[in-house]
């Protein structure tokens, strides 16, 4: 175990020095291209930080305005039923829930933001508890799921892509489905 540990803490600075010695043996300027690669890397933050903060603002009012708990509750009405019907073997551990609500809101701010899912799951934790089935939920989404939103719009405002084309729907897809994964998960530890 210790070998592993030495060896963690050698990976970092053996790439660097590997990738500073491959741009010296191609004599390439190392340093200047250092400079260049930063200052487009600053140049892509400049321009992405307006959609950040607008992601950050939204997700703000959101939770604050009581709309996200407003959403949350709606959308546990709707698909709380939907579970018990679609998968009979989860209904004794949502039963277990007080409310199905505080899932669903981070499951929503989860597609716009991964620390404001984080703050919410934290104040889960708080609440259940983290050995809960909740908090287990919880724990399993945040690591099956991504920021939908955030991403796309980073990613492909960053590359100047206007038509997303199937990006939106197989993410939505592959969200839904690491949701499910991660209540059967979280049902069968339980």
């Amino acid at each position: 175990m210790n070998l592993i540990l030495y060896l963690s803490d050698l990976i970092l600075p053996f790439v660097i020095f590997y990738i500073v010695a491959s741009g010296w043996l191609a004599h390439r300027p190392v340093y200047d291209d250092f400079v260049t690669g930063a200052k487009k890397g600053f140049q892509t933050v400049l321009n992405v930080m307006p959609t950040l903060i607008g992601l950050m603002t939204g997700v703000a009012v959101l939770r604050s305005s009581g709309f996200l708990d407003f959403l949350g509750s709606l959308f546990a009405r709707i698909f709380g039923g939907l579970l018990h019907i679609l998968f009979p073997s989860f209904a004794s551990s949502l039963e277990q829930l007080d409310s199905l609500t505080e899932l669903i809101s981070v499951i929503l701010v989860k597609l716009f933001s991964s620390s404001a899912a984080t703050g919410l799951s934290l104040d889960i934790f708080k609440e259940y508890g983290t050995d809960s089935f909740l908090g287990l939920t919880v724990s399993l989404m945040l690591s099956c799921t991504e920021t939908i939103f955030y991403t796309m719009s980073i990613y492909f405002m960053s590359v100047k892509i206007k038509k997303t084309r199937y990006t939106l729907p197989g993410a939505l897809i592959a969200t839904l489905a690491g949701v499910i994964m991660s209540i059967w998960l979280a049902t069968s530890m339980t």
